[in-house]
């Protein structure tokens, strides 16, 4: 029903909210001094309270206007479940659930993201058999092992899609004395961003601010030195899968090696990843079918056995 970036566009000085989601992400590096782009969620937890609160409000609004007259007459706040990373603190997860009942919720479920990313991917999780699924969202990547309904073993790092934008940010800067954006970055994660060497390297052309003479800069950058840069966070991606791997029981291991692992998220998409993990850990890693939707199917799903509605 709706698919929107965590943005919030406000104005300082009156402290009024002018965009939410997409249109907000539109805005990000371009906004005038009395204008702020925000992203309230940071590392996957609340790091703005008062804009985390506004951004859920219009989003709860939007989806409650797409429901019928009646429905909304009979149920006028809805109930909502919200994913959190695995390892969140009881202190962060309280501020999950202030946040959304001030936002307009009735009553808040949470549930850990791996696991709504294990039932999004098919996976079948309420069996005695070892599932191993690894989660890279945009604050943290989370790596479980789900047998039997529960998470058996996991560990949550604040290394994701973020991370490997502002890895390139950096690398531009250092190597070209180039200044880009976060949206200028992920385009370049997107575009020729690798893990794994490629068959066929790609290239592009990026423009920014020359940090030098403050003009503007055009230069061609390689997906090999894009691969570079990202080096760092992937192999704090590839030592967490291989962390999790060292602490889960043998019986369990033994089927993840039968059924592999499964990459779910939008760093799953990162070309080169699944052979990356697969080379190091010698255990197949699948990208799933549809990797950024999982956790939302996930969460979709299990709604049904709570009766809620998902957000």
């Amino acid at each position: 029903m709706l698919r929107e970036p965590s943005v919030v566009a406000k104005d300082v000085r009156t402290n009024k909210t002018l965009a939410v989601g997409e249109e907000a992400r539109q805005m990000l590096g371009k906004t005038p001094s009395n204008i702020q782009a925000i992203r309230p969620l940071r590392d996957g937890v609340i790091a703005d309270f008062e804009v985390t609160e506004a951004m859920l409000g219009y989003f709860i609004k939007k989806v409650t206007r797409q429901r019928s007259f009646l429905s909304t007459l009979f149920r006028p706040k809805p109930s909502v479940i919200i994913c959190v990373p695995a390892e969140i603190t009881s202190v962060e997860e309280r501020a999950v659930r202030d946040a959304a009942k001030l936002a307009g919720a009735k009553s808040v479920d949470i549930i850990e993201e791996p696991m709504a990313a294990a039932i999004g991917a098919g996976l079948p999780i309420d069996g005695p058999s070892g599932n191993m699924v690894v989660d890279i969202g945009g604050g943290t990547t989370d790596v479980a092992v789900i047998s039997l309904g529960g998470i058996v073993v996991s560990q949550s790092i604040r290394v994701a899609g973020n991370k490997l934008d502002e890895a390139i940010i950096r690398h531009i800067r250092r190597v070209y004395n180039l200044m880009i954006g976060e949206r200028t970055a992920e385009e370049i994660k997107i575009k020729i961003g690798s893990a794994y060497r490629l068959e066929q390297e790609l290239a592009m052309e990026i423009r920014g601010r020359d940090l030098i003479n403050g003009l503007p800069k055009t230069v061609k950058i390689t997906s090999e030195e894009v691969r570079e840069a990202l080096s760092e966070p992937v192999q704090a991606i590839v030592e967490a899968v291989k962390s999790v791997l060292e602490k889960t029981p043998p019986e369990l291991a033994a089927d993840i090696i039968d059924r592999g692992v499964i990459l779910t998220g939008g760093g799953a998409l990162l070309r080169g990843l699944d052979t990356l993990l697969g080379e190091v850990t010698g255990i197949p890693v699948i990208v799933a079918e549809d990797p950024m939707s999982c956790v939302a199917i996930g969460t979709g799903q299990r709604v049904g056995y709570h009766g809620s509605m998902n957000l």
